[in-house]
């Protein structure tokens, strides 16, 4: 049944990942270099939307790295990369709106958020070990090929719900950005910026999908 549709699905989903990266680093190193009008820096813009949303506890960090960003809900920290917390680009304010839209999921109690990050540590270990059962089940048992396709769903399944978080993140970035952060007409370059940023995560899980249907098809011939 698998056979010959996962080469189908899963060589454009590679070609696909490997645009999305190009496009997320040439946007965000393109707006990196575009002043943002009103000033404000990355950590100014995150703290002014936790403080307008009643999240005052929680706190902004710099953090090493490029696109290193994130919004840590075990110690409700956003920890900015050096040219975000610092920066006053449109690429900087984007990115920290963003984080602190994953700070007002989290507040609110946003249910795709709460089962991602449900599912996180059973997918963090699940990736460690899949491909060390599935390697064994080609060689030694087919079940611990089904063992390792079975972890690997795990993986699946959390990339597909971080879709609508990463998307709904963006939706409340672009909220916040409008509502006095930015001009008018700064907020299509915001757009340009958090879509290239989405875009991996749409291509992360094609690919995801891609390697499943592989995985089912290697235990299709296996039996």
């Amino acid at each position: 049944m698998y056979d010959g549709n996962w080469m189908a699905f899963l060589f454009p989903a590679l070609l696909l990942s490997m645009y999305a990266q190009f496009k997320v680093s040439t946007s965000f190193n393109k707006y990196l270099r575009v002043a943002s009008r009103r000033g404000y820096t990355g950590s100014q813009v995150a703290r002014m939307i936790l403080d307008r949303n009643g999240l005052r506890d929680v706190r902004i960090e710099p953090v090493g790295g490029q696109l290193t960003d994130h919004y840590d809900p075990r110690t409700k920290v956003i920890r900015l990369s050096r040219n975000v917390y610092s920066g006053q680009s449109i690429a900087a304010v984007s990115v920290a709106a963003h984080e602190a839209g994953h700070a007002m999921q989290h507040g609110e109690g946003y249910f795709p958020l709460i089962i991602r990050n449900n599912i996180a540590p059973i997918a963090s270990i699940s990736s460690r070990f899949v491909w060390i059962l599935i390697l064994l089940g080609l060689v030694i048992s087919p079940f611990l090929l089904e063992v390792g396709i079975m972890l690997y769903l795990a993986v699946v399944i959390f990339q597909i719900v971080t879709l609508p978080v990463e998307f709904n993140a963006s939706r409340r970035a672009l909220a916040q950005l409008e509502d006095g952060i930015v001009f008018e007409d700064e907020i299509r370059s915001s757009k340009d910026v958090l879509q290239a940023a989405a875009l991996t995560y749409v291509a992360a899980t094609l690919v995801a999908l891609g390697q499943l249907l592989r995985l089912l098809s290697m235990s299709n011939r296996r039996r």
